[in-house]
C-alpha cells in the first residue's frame, strides 16, 4: 500500500486538520493588542514632537498677543531712535539720556530687554528712575516686535543686540566701562547671550529662566527639540560681574527654582525674592535696591 493510499490515523482526519489550520491562520495574521497599542503610542509621540517643532516659536515669541495700544505712534520727545539694518529688514532701539549726561560728562547706560509678550515702548516711562539716577537708557527691540521687521530667534536677537552694543560704544556720552544689562524674563535670557560676547559691568535678571530647554522639560517637551535654547545658566557660570536676581516666589510661569539655580551658579550674585508672581515685576519697582546694587557694583559713583 502506498503512502497515498494509507489510512489516516484515528483522530487525524483531513477535515479536522483543515479546521485546525483555519483556526490558527487568522490569529497569526491579526496583530496582537500590545502591537496596536505601541503603534498608537508612537503615533501620539510623533504628533507631539511635530507640534512642539511647529509651535515652539509662536509660543516663545507670541507677538500676535501683544495689544496694539502698547505700540507708540511716536517715540518720547527726548528719545533718539536708532535703527540697524539686518537681512530681514530694520530693527529699532531707543536711546534716552540720563540726567547730567553729555559728551563732556559721559555716563553709565542700562541696556533693557523686555519679556516675550511686550514691546519696548512703555519702558521709557517705567524705567525713568534710571535716568534720574544719572544713567542713560537704551531700550532694545526684537525682530518682528513693534515697528521692527523680520522674525525673532536666538541667533537673530543675539546678532542684533551685538550691533546695538557696538553702536552704543561709538557714542561720546557713554562710559563703556559702566554698562548694565537689565532684562525681564526672556529679556534676561537674551541679554545673557549678549553677555557671552560682551560682559557688562553689572547685570540684573528679573523673572528670568535658566534655559528654554529646562522650561520645555518642565512641560513634557523633549529638550532636544528646542530650537532657541537661550541658556542663561551656562552664561551666568562664566560671568565675573555682580548679578542681581529678582524673582517672585509665586511665579507659576518661571518657577522660583530657576532663580535659585542662577544664584547658585553665579560667582557674585544677590537673590531678592518678592511676594508676587511672574507679572508682578513688570511694574518696574524695586529701584531702591537696584540703586544700592549699582552703587556697590561701582556703576554709580
Amino acid at each position: 500500500m502506498s503512502k497515498q493510499d494509507s489510512p489516516t490515523p484515528a483522530g487525524e482526519s483531513g477535515s479536522h486538520g483543515a479546521a485546525v489550520s483555519n483556526a490558527v491562520t487568522p490569529s497569526r495574521r491579526a496583530p496582537r493588542w500590545w502591537i496596536r497599542l505601541l503603534i498608537y503610542v508612537l503615533l501620539g509621540i510623533a504628533v507631539w514632537f511635530a507640534l512642539a517643532l511647529l509651535l515652539q516659536r509662536p509660543v516663545l515669541f507670541p507677538r500676535h498677543m501683544i495689544p496694539s495700544e502698547l505700540i507708540s505712534q511716536q517715540p518720547p520727545h527726548d528719545a533718539e531712535v536708532i535703527w540697524i539694518d539686518t537681512e530681514q529688514g530694520r530693527v529699532e532701539a531707543w536711546f534716552l539720556p540720563g540726567r547730567g549726561v553729555s559728551d563732556a560728562e559721559p555716563g553709565p547706560v542700562v541696556l533693557y530687554a523686555h519679556g516675550n509678550q511686550e514691546v519696548m515702548d512703555p519702558y521709557a516711562d517705567i524705567l525713568a528712575p534710571y535716568r534720574e539716577m544719572g544713567m542713560s537708557l537704551m531700550l532694545l527691540e526684537y525682530r518682528g516686535y513693534g515697528r521692527s521687521e523680520g522674525s525673532p530667534s536666538q541667533k537673530r536677537i543675539t546678532a542684533d543686540f551685538i550691533q546695538f552694543h557696538d553702536k552704543l560704544l561709538e557714542r561720546d556720552d557713554v562710559d563703556p566701562d559702566r554698562l548694565v544689562y537689565h532684562g525681564f524674563s526672556l529679556g534676561g535670557a537674551a541679554l545673557a547671550q549678549l553677555a557671552r560676547h560682551h560682559p557688562p559691568r553689572a547685570m540684573i535678571l528679573a523673572s528670568t529662566f535658566t534655559s528654554v530647554r529646562r522650561m520645555a522639560a518642565e512641560r513634557l517637551v523633549p529638550p532636544f527639540l528646542v530650537r532657541d535654547p537661550f541658556d542663561t545658566l551656562a552664561v551666568v557660570r562664566t560671568l565675573e560681574c555682580p548679578i542681581l536676581i529678582r524673582h517672585g516666589r509665586e511665579d507659576e510661569m518661571v518657577s522660583f527654582r530657576h532663580a535659585e539655580r542662577l544664584y547658585e551658579a553665579a560667582d557674585d550674585a544677590r537673590l531678592i525674592a518678592t511676594d508676587g508672581d511672574h507679572q508682578s515685576l513688570l511694574a518696574g519697582d524695586g529701584f531702591d535696591e537696584i540703586e544700592r546694587f549699582l552703587k556697590e557694583s561701582g556703576v554709580l559713583q
